[in-house]
């Protein structure tokens, strides 16, 4: 690694030569640990010609430090930190501060209150990940997502890599959502009713931020989606918890106040129950009558591998009152941070308004390599054998909480993960951290339920990025450490 000279300037206060004042540049730079062992110093005509001096006296400050073992030359090659240079010197401690700053009073709204998802960064190091929403290199298609990077890297796209869209999207990646993406769950959309997001989070908060206010109501499910429940309290409106059940978001339940209703219908979050179409017609009519928006979280909709997907609630909608999310991070993986919002022109016209104020749009680099890899076939593929994958290990997984006598509270036709449902004595929290110990991972379902008193027996178990083979041991393990509850 070489280090840029651009990390070097003069300080017209030094006191000695110039020579001298270089020669501590660099001792300092080694003895604090910024500059590493091998690490290549910038040449004496790079450094003399952007510190605007004689190049003799660079190399005669180089010179010095090759004396003293701070940096070795390696013939035209230039000159590296040595390998037996003097060790960075201890950080030295701080000094004492107190912060006089009030935050309580100062922060004028909190976003860090409130129970929180807890997804260990460290998660591949446990025999028995049972944790959901990450991906599985197994399965992945590496070898044709980098060559689709590559091809985005040419020449022939260096625009749709380097330009500021502004308020626009990749062309490319709008097209096959629409052409292809959408018809797929019966949506028909011109590109200027489809916006490109940051994946479906993001999607969801410009969705609440257009739509909300603090007079306006919001229904969400319970349990529900836990970044979708922190994404309404921060816009102040009024939130009303309706209760699933076997189906989904029952209709009749949702009050006569409603002005915007979210809901999962694909595979609900976190049970991945499935709306039937008899019931999505029902909350089609009461938005109708009622007069309320529906934003529609197509939530794993990829993964409808026991039994075909239903239509999509937008395309039943005849009266534009569906807005509708899609995400590729969870088909893709969750690093790609893309997603899409479908709308009526004016919600879509706001919507990129406010996106542009944040994050004008996402990289563009990324749209063309997403774009690439979904119209290259990559993507169907990549669906298919995951959808297998996915197939197998809910079967070896059902089969092990039958053998184990564990209880299934939700699990729909497909999606990733099932939703458990422990004895009321057990705390899923606690038992989670024992988990843990043994190198089981699992989801307390406490973060899912809105409230103040949320239910803490129930957990979540996903199978997308554990192998199958080791599916039985671990589920067997949950259950020992649950017969300590009973």
């Amino acid at each position: 690694m070489a280090i840029s000279e651009e990390t070097f300037y003069l300080d017209p206060s030094h006191e000695g030569t110039l020579q001298k004042q270089i020669q501590t540049m660099v001792a300092e730079g080694i003895l604090s640990g910024r500059f590493r062992s091998g690490e290549r110093l910038p040449s004496s005509r790079k450094l003399a010609q952007h510190l605007g001096i004689s190049r003799i006296t660079v190399t005669l400050a180089y010179s010095e430090l090759l004396a003293d073992d701070y940096v070795v030359s390696k013939g035209r090659s230039g000159y590296f930190v040595s390998e037996t240079a003097p060790r960075p010197r201890m950080a030295q401690s701080s000094m004492p501060r107190e912060d006089a700053v009030d935050w309580a009073r100062m922060i004028g709204t909190r976003w860090s209150t409130g129970p929180k998802l807890e997804k260990p960064g460290d998660w591949r190091r446990f025999k028995y990940p049972f944790i959901y929403g990450q991906a599985d290199a197994s399965l992945f298609d590496h070898r044709n997502w980098r060559l689709c990077a590559l091809q985005a890297l040419g020449q022939r796209d260096f625009a749709a890599m380097t330009a500021d869209y502004y308020e626009r999207d990749d062309p490319k990646l709008v097209e096959f959502i629409a052409r292809h993406s959408l018809p797929r769950r019966g949506i028909q959309a011109r590109p200027d009713e489809i916006l490109v997001t940051l994946g479906a989070q993001n999607a969801l908060w410009l969705a609440a931020q257009i739509l909300l206010t603090q007079r306006r109501t919001a229904v969400i499910e319970a349990p529900c989606y836990p970044g979708l429940r922190d994404i309404l309290n921060q816009t102040r409106c009024s939130v009303l918890p309706v209760e699933v059940d076997a189906k989904g978001l029952p209709p009749k339940a949702i009050t006569g106040e409603a002005d915007v209703v979210f809901a999962t219908p694909s595979h609900h979050c976190p049970t991945s129950v499935t709306m039937p179409l008899d019931r999505r017609r029902e909350l089609l009519e009461r938005a109708s009558t009622d007069n309320f928006l529906i934003v529609e979280d197509d939530y794993e909709f990829e993964m409808s591998f026991l039994e075909p997907p239903s239509p999509a609630l937008k395309s039943l909608d005849r009266e534009g009152r569906v807005i509708h999310i899609g995400s590729f991070s969870k088909s893709l993986f969750p690093g790609l941070r893309l997603g899409y919002l479908v709308g009526s022109e004016p919600f879509i016209r706001e919507a990129r308004a406010l996106r542009s104020t944040i994050l004008r749009h996402p990289p563009g680099h990324v749209q063309r390599t997403a774009a690439y890899f979904l119209s290259f076939g990559h993507y169907d593929a990549l669906i298919k054998r995951t959808a297998n994958a996915f197939r197998e290990r809910r079967r070896v997984m059902e089969d092990a909480i039958r053998v184990n006598g564990l209880e299934v509270a939700g699990g729909g036709g497909g999606g990733s993960s099932l939703w458990m449902r422990a004895s009321e004595q057990t705390d899923s929290e606690i038992l989670a951290r024992r988990l843990a110990e043994q190198g089981v991972l699992i989801e307390s379902g406490t973060s899912f339920f809105p409230g103040d008193d949320p239910p803490k027996n129930f957990y979540r178990l996903a199978y997308s990025s554990i192998p199958v083979e080791r599916i039985p041991e671990g589920i067997e393990l949950i259950a020992q450490a649950l017969r300590k509850y009973r």
